[in-house]
Order: structure tokens, then sequence, then C-alpha cells
């Protein structure tokens, strides 16, 4: 590693990969990115976000200086009036009255000082994380199950499997390094069996044996069936049951009740039986299965019960606690494993503590010098803001996330922050969603800039070192909260720097641990006593870290003991519940959200990426063809889709893919880069009464054709202010912005219009091509200054707008040729030049018709030849689906040539 080269981990999904990032420029913040070869959660590979870090590492719409009601301010002003405003309250009201929103995005020594401010010494639980929106479920799954939030897998058991399951899980997008592992395991091993259940045909089910396109939220059931049976065939781990288990037959009880008859059950799912008899038969046949579980399971209203039908049957077979076995929880944000550690969650305590055992709270109190700790549970994430808008609480201070984005029911989350008391965030980002509504911004340092600790999915704690030093006047997320804790008049939040932190951490994870006070499962006190050079210097390691596991533990319940009081895993009896809100003839399809493969949660860091844009440049909804016909939905056509609790805009994107009867939006879309785009407004906010994590995949609504009077495309050099207009889509390019807008408001001038659009464009001196026909209402222009592109704008009320792709591609070129001046207008490239089209692969750039062009050329039949032609596919691997389908749909035209 060179002297400039320094070690960190990606900022990205619970996967945690190890980067390892050159300073090219400092000064300049140009770094040079690539994957950790020696990381064990990498080994070197990188998906297209962690890859493009380097691009998001600028000071674009960064949030540099402190705010109070829209001025800036120094920090000792800043600090004083949140600390003056919330004891205020606090006299006022008391301790509940105020709450804390934080973040998976946060470091663990954020999210440790967070914690023991709120729950330590104001006295309240009313601190909750986004971290509830994604994996609460899993959390209570494993709890009831093990009596402690205990991950038991590791990657490696991904690679042991005999049979991998993934539940509910795209993490061919969602977690690609993790899914790539399990994609070379498959091509290592050909035996391996890879069952996809989803109602969705995802990018997943590329290496899957068997896809389970399950009716949405009757996972409880399928997995409740296979239990009944492993029962009925004699495929019981009889000893391991009674030996290290307990309340078995009244969970068996429970699972024949529901799943009576084998042909009924396969129908209630929506599946054929021998599809699930299969799936059965290699379950309990195969020794080594692990069963992978995300935000499919997670987010319902029974996903607690969804996560420990799940953990029954692996208890009834014996399949955990050994290499390719267990039950394991794809965690989605980078740091949700650090959060659950330091008691992130309302209904948790520090370090995996409880907080309504009086034992725990006695514990925590004494080693914090607290007498004010918590002893209840707080307010979950969506009764958090439920409190906000009727007013029992009268502050709320949200650190590193964006609810007015993320949270189901999102615009009550707008009207509740707009008429909130106080309103505190901290963010890195200057314009979200919901900074518009703060009071007072605080200036965070973002990654790059951030030094302390995170976990990922399989408990592996690594470091997040700094590249640069903090921007501006931002400060780290524990700094700031300290700071506050401080003027406040609490003791105790005097650190000096995040390895101080974690030194507490640690030793409060091993205070009391032992046989005398009970084992607790989460246990780093091997680093009770760790200096800054060992912090500087600390390697990746999955916890627990102890005198007697100094290199760390792989893999839990190798010895068949758990952290019940009994030492025995508890099966738990489920009565499968349907979704909460069912479908009729007003809203008659269920809408389901999740991730795009190149973005991450509202886009503040991956829209700063111009390649992150280009492979899905607007939000989408996927629906079925036989859908569609029904409800006169074309292919990239509009949509309006309606729920009870809000709309959106949509383009729609026509697949087979979707189950008929449901749809599928992304996630990601805010206000700053979509007028009408933000799922949230849609999703129900009814939640899972264990885990109060919402029902995001089942929201009924009703989806129609919107048909806007014009349409445009407008490509700008310049970020462009552009108002009223009813749908509004702005994506960075390399170079350019760009534009996708529509309106059912008739324009009445078009040339006029579109010259106030680019206003700021035209200035002389300036080159202007033009063309209009007002009869069918089409009007181009383009803007070129000292021979190069400057801006165009295409509107059309009747014909088709063009394909971006050549269009785009003119903004890195310095010069314009006649040529190109010639078809520019025109939309299409001239002759004998060539499209690329839409992209496929965002690690290198490589468009559709690049590919189809490759293919036909070189009469390619397989990606591999793909890749050695273009690289496409080469590099995450993300893209090798839609590889082999432009393959399957080439050799078909072929076939139809001949």
């Amino acid at each position: 590693m060179s002297p400039s080269s320094i070690k960190t981990t990606c900022p990205y999904c619970g996967v945690g990969c190890g980067i390892e990032a050159t300073l090219v420029d400092p000064e300049k913040h140009i770094v040079s990115i690539k994957g950790d070869a020696q990381h064990p959660a990498n080994f070197g590979r990188l998906c297209s976000k962690g890859a493009t870090l380097g691009d998001t590492v600028s000071l674009e719409n960064r949030l540099l200086q402190p705010e109070i009601n829209g001025r800036t301010t120094d920090w000792e002003s800043a600090l004083a009036h949140v600390a003056e405003r919330f004891a205020a309250i606090i006299a006022e009201h008391g301790p509940d009255a105020v709450g804390f929103y934080v973040s998976g995005q946060l470091l663990t020594e954020d999210y440790y000082v967070a914690n023991k401010m709120m729950k330590g010494f104001i006295g309240s639980a009313n601190i909750d994380t986004n971290s509830r929106l994604c994996m609460s479920s899993a959390v209570v799954g494993y709890k009831r199950a093990f009596g402690a939030d205990a991950v038991p897998c590791s990657y490696e058991d991904l690679e042991q499997a005999e049979l991998i399951v993934l539940v509910g899980s795209n993490a061919a997008w969602c977690h690609p390094v993790a899914f790539q592992r399990i994609r070379r395991a498959k091509e290592s091993n050909p035996g391996l069996k890879i069952v996809v259940i989803d109602p969705r045909a995802t990018s997943t089910c590329d290496i899957a044996d068997l896809h389970l396109s399950i009716k949405p939220g009757m996972d409880a059931l399928l997995f409740n069936g296979l239990l009944a049976y492993l029962a009925e065939t004699g495929s019981l781990d009889r000893d391991f049951i009674d030996r290290h288990c307990q309340d078995f037959v009244p969970a068996l009880a429970a699972a024949q009740d529901s799943a009576v008859v084998f042909d009924e059950l396969a129908a209630a799912c929506g599946l054929p039986a021998h599809d699930l008899a299969q799936l059965f038969a290699w379950f309990a046949k195969l020794k080594k299965v692990v069963t992978v579980y995300s935000q499919g399971i997670n987010q319902s209203s029974s996903g607690s019960d969804k996560c420990n039908a799940i953990i029954n049957c692996h208890l009834a077979s014996g399949k955990i606690g050994k290499p390719g076995c267990g039950p394991f929880s794809l965690t989605g944000q980078p740091n949700a494993m650090g959060g659950r550690e330091v008691g992130g969650l309302a209904n948790t305590l520090a370090a995996h503590m409880d907080l309504e055992n009086p034992l725990h709270v006695d514990r925590v109190g004494r080693f914090w010098g607290s007498d004010r700790v918590a002893n209840r549970q707080g307010l979950k994430a969506v009764e958090l803001f439920d409190a906000i808008a009727d007013g029992r609480i009268k502050a709320v201070w949200i650190m590193a996330t964006n609810p007015v984005v993320s949270m189901p029911n999102a615009d009550k989350i707008k009207r509740t922050l707009q008429q909130c008391e106080l309103v505190v965030v901290s963010d890195c980002i200057a314009n979200t969603d919901t900074m518009a509504f703060a009071h007072v911004k605080l200036p965070a340092t973002g990654w790059s800039e951030k030094d302390g600790t995170v976990t990922n999915l399989e408990r592996r704690i690594s470091r997040q070192r700094p590249l640069f030093a903090p921007s501006g006047q931002s400060r780290p997320d524990w700094w700031i909260v300290c700071q506050i804790a401080q003027r406040m008049g609490f003791t105790g939040f005097d650190y000096q720097s995040s390895a101080e932190i974690f030194r507490e951490h640690a030793a409060l994870s091993g205070f009391e641990n032992d046989s005398e006070h009970g084992i607790r499962d989460f246990d780093i006190s091997a680093f009770a006593d760790i200096n800054q050079p060992q912090f500087d210097a600390l390697p990746p390691i999955q916890w627990p870290v102890t005198a007697k596991a100094m290199h760390g533990t792989a893999r839990l319940f190798s010895d068949g003991r758990f952290y019940t009081e009994q030492g025995r895993a508890c099966f738990i009896p489920i009565s499968p519940r349907v979704p909460f809100h069912a479908t009729d003839a007003d809203y008659p399809f269920t809408l389901n959200t999740g991730r795009l493969r190149d973005q991450w949660h509202t886009m503040t860091r991956t829209a700063l990426a111009a390649k992150l844009n280009s492979h899905k440049p607007e939000p989408t909804v996927e629906i079925h063809p036989e859908d569609a016909l029904r409800t006169g939905l074309k292919h990239a056509g509009m949509a309006l889709i309606t729920s009870r609790w809000g709309s959106m805009l949509a383009r729609v994107d026509i697949t087979v893919s979707q189950q008929s009867g449901s749809l599928f939006v992304p996630m990601h879309w805010t206000e700053q880069f979509s007028s009408r785009g933000r799922v949230g407004a849609l999703v129900n906010p009814v939640v899972d009464p264990l885990s109060g994590q919402p029902e995001s995949k089942q929201t009924p609504v009703r989806i129609e054709a919107w048909q806007p009077r014009w349409q445009a495309l407008l490509l700008s050099r310049q970020a462009l202010r552009i108002g009223g207009v009813e749908y509004q889509i702005k994506v960075k390019g390399d170079g350019y912005w760009r534009y996708h807008l529509a309106g059912q408001t008739e324009i009445d001038e078009l040339r006029s219009w579109s010259k106030t659009l680019l206003a700021n464009e035209l200035q002389e001196p300036s080159e202007s091509l033009e063309f209009s026909d007002i009869e069918i209402g089409d009007y181009r222009m383009a803007s070129i200054e000292a021979g190069r592109l400057s801006a165009c704008v295409f509107v059309t009320a009747q014909g088709g707008l063009p394909e971006p792709g050549w269009l785009c591609s003119l903004f890195a070129k310095p010069e314009l040729t006649r040529r190109e001046r010639l078809s520019l207008l025109g939309g299409l490239p001239p002759q004998g030049e060539q499209d690329v089209g839409r992209t496929v692969c965002s690690c290198f750039n490589v468009g559709e018709k690049t590919i189809l062009q490759a293919i036909a050329k070189h009469k390619l039949d397989n990606v591999a030849g793909i890749g050695e032609c273009l690289s496409a596919g080469t590099g995450c691997g993300s893209c090798l689906p839609e590889l082999k389908t432009l393959l399957a749909d080439a050799g078909k035209v072929a076939v139809i040539g001949h």
C-alpha cells in the first residue's frame, strides 16, 4: 500500500466492503478508489456505487456552516441555542417532549454518544433510527428465538452451503458484492442449489435453480408449511431439539394448523405445488442450508413472525451453528448493526441490554454515572413522528437521515415537521427534503472525513478512516452531540477522539458480562484498553472479541448454547397474517417498493456520481403486460399511482418480471430530483406490532395513465431552476444536467417558453440552432458557445423525444463537427457514428446499442465474450442478468432473420 493510500470502509449497504483510497490531490478532494484486496468482506470487489465513491467527495451541495432560522452563524451560537431550547422544553414538558431520529449512516461512536445522551441523561428512550425501517423485525426474530440480537452466520457460510434460499431479497442489486460471492460459489460448485422466493423475477433469479413467485405477504405460511413438512417426513433433528431448544410442540401445532393440506398451501401461496415440493425436499434432504432474508420479509405488519417462521425451520432441522447453515438477515445499511450494538433503537439499551430489565438499567446507570437512565421503551419511528404531529414531542433532532422521503405516509411527515416547535437537523448535505424544515442546521462531516467504526451484517467491525480534514465548519456527529450535552450540564461527554468513545463502548460491552451476572452476546471487551495507535490500525474483526476469542468469532451457537435464561433456543408459534390493508375495487394493486442497482437511499450521495444516474434516470413503475393492457398503460408512457395516503407520477415499465396484480416502484426519488417521484407519500403507515417496522412492501394502490399535453428533454451544462412544471426529473451527467419534463397545462408559445428555460444559457455571444413545427407542436433548439454544445431542448406535443445517449456524449467534446451540428436537432448521430443507447453497465459506461452491435459484429454468444470486447460485466457484475437478456434477444432476432 502506497503512503498516500488509506484503508477505509464503504458507506453504502450492510455488506461492509473494504476500500483502498489513494489521495491524488487532497486539496481538491481528488481520490482514486479501489476495493481493499485484504478485506474479508469483499476481497477487493466493489459494486458500481462503491467504485464511484471518488465522484462523491466534492463540496457540491455540502452544508459547511451552522444556520439558525436560515441565517449562518458560528458554532458557539448554534450549540448554545440548541442546548438552551432543549433544556427549556424538558424543564416545561418533561424529557419525553424531545426526540432524536438518527441513522444507520452514523458511525458507532456517533450512535453511542447520542444514545447515552438521550437514554442516560435526558432520561427518555425517544431515540429511534431509520434502521427501524429496514431490520427491526429481524432484531425481534433473533431476540425471541436466541435471547439476543445475534446474527449467527458469516459470509463463508454462503460459500459452504448446499442450498441457499433467498427470501424477499434482491441481493443482486441491494447487496451486490455478497451476491457475487454466491454467484462464484455456484460457479465453483454446480451442485449448490439456489432458490429465490420473491413475487418479482429480479436480477437475483439469474443464478436461481428455482424461483418461487410467492403471493405478496404469504411467507410465514410457506415456512409454517415447511416446518410441518419436516415433521411429516421425519426430517427433524430430534436430538438438537431435545438438547438445545424449547417450545417446539406449540410451534409445530401452529404450523400444522395453518398448513393443513399441501395443495391448499401451495394455492394459498400462489405457487405451483411441484415447485413448492422441490424447495421442501431440498431443505429437508440437504445438510447445509442458509436462508437469506431481507426487506421483503422485514417490511411487513407481521415481519417479526415471518423471521421466526424461518428460524423455526432451521432450529427444527438443526441447521444452525454449523458451517454452511443458518438464518441470515441481510441488513440494509452500512452501520445498522453498530446502531443495534449501542441501543440505537427506541426499545433497546446499550450493549444489547434491555430497557425494561431493572438489572440492566441499574448496570448501565452505574457505568455511565447517571441515575436518570430510561427504564421503558421509547417511541418507535412512526410513533415518534405521530407524537410530533399531536404535540407530545416539541423538539426533534434528526441526524444523517431524510424522513420526509423515506418514512411511510411521507406527506404527513412534511406537515408534521412544518408545525414542530423546534427541528434540528445535523447532516453533511445542504439541501434535502428534510433540511427544508430545519430551524437549526448543523454541518456534520461526511464519508471521507469521518473517523470511527462500523459493523457489517456478519458482525464484522471495520474502521472508517478519514481521507480529508473536515470541510468548512463541519464537525463529527459525536462532537456535535457531546458539545450540546455538555452545555446541558451532562457529565461524561468530554471525549477528545472517537477512539475514546470506542474504548468506553467496548468496556460497557464487557461490564458485568459473566456467568454471575448473565452472559450477553455482544462483547468486545478485548478492546476496553485500546489506545489510539491500536485503534488507528484496527483490522476488520467479527464480534464477540474477548480475552478468550482475541481474533473474533466467525459463527455463533456452534456449542448449542443460546442467550435465553435456560440457554435454549425458543421456537415461536406462528399464526400467519395477511397484509393489514387488503386490495379492493378502488385500490386493486399491491405496491411494492425497493432499491435500484445504482442508487442509495435518498440519492444525496449517489446522485453526485454521473455514472450512477444513467441506468435508471427516472422513477419507474413496473407492471405486468396484462395489467398494463387492462389499465391502458403504454411502455415508456406515464402513470399516476394513488393510495389512500398520497400519489406520485412515474414512467411505465411493462415487464413480465412483475407479478400480475402488483406494482414495483423504487424508493430513492426526492423532491430535489423529482417533482412528484416520492413513493414514500403512498406507503401505508401500518407497522408490525412487535418491531414497529412499516409495511412498505404491501400498500393497496390504483394506477392510471397520465396523459401530458407535452413532454420535453432538456440538457444543459449548467444546473437550472425550473418552476411551474408538473413533472420534472433532474439528474447529473458527466459535464451536463439532464431534465425530463412533462405537463398537462398547455404551453402557449413553445419558442419563448423554451428560451425562458434556458435563459441562463443564452448569454451573448451565442449561436442558436432552432426547429419549429407549430402544427404538430414540436420545437427544438440548441445553444452553442465557442464551438461547444452548451444546451439543447426538445419539446413535443404529439411526437417522440430522442434517446439522450448520443446527445449527452456531445457535452464531452471540445468542439462540435459540422456533421454533428447538422444532426443535432434530429437527436440522432450522423450516419456511420455510433449511438450508445441507454446505459447497461455503469462500471464501464457501456450502452445497450454498443452491446448489441458488438454481439452482432463478433457473433458473441456468452457474457464472457461481451466482457472481453467491452469490459461490460467484468466490474461489479450487477449487469450480468441484463447482458444475458440482450444476448437472448439478439439470438431471437437472428433466428427470425435467418
